[in-house]
């Protein structure tokens, strides 16, 4: 009867499920009691530069996407033209 092992697992897992974990939920609620601390930043911008600070990012965004597609489209065709290649050969 050499079950030693998976008793003794069996016991190891009953033990780690018996202690007291701390949820998320307490933890947050305790962060939030010991950091009272408003928010403060440094740098202001009004709403003329928060505006164009918009637009910039929506063109970095846009110029983004289009180099992606049109490195993912490369690839995607030279993958079907070597497929087609070696299908046909």
């Amino acid at each position: 009867m050499s079950f030693g092992g998976a008793v003794s697992a069996m016991i190891t897992s009953l033990k780690n499920n018996k202690r007291k974990r701390v949820s998320a939920f307490e933890k947050l609620e305790r962060f939030q009691k010991e950091n009272d601390d408003k928010l403060y930043f440094k740098k202001t911008a009004s709403k003329e530069e928060l505006a164009h600070i918009k637009i910039r990012v929506q063109k970095e965004n846009r110029n983004q996407l289009i180099k992606n597609s049109i490195i993912y489209f490369l690839i995607f065709g030279i993958l079907i033209y070597i497929v087609f290649v070696f299908m046909n050969s």
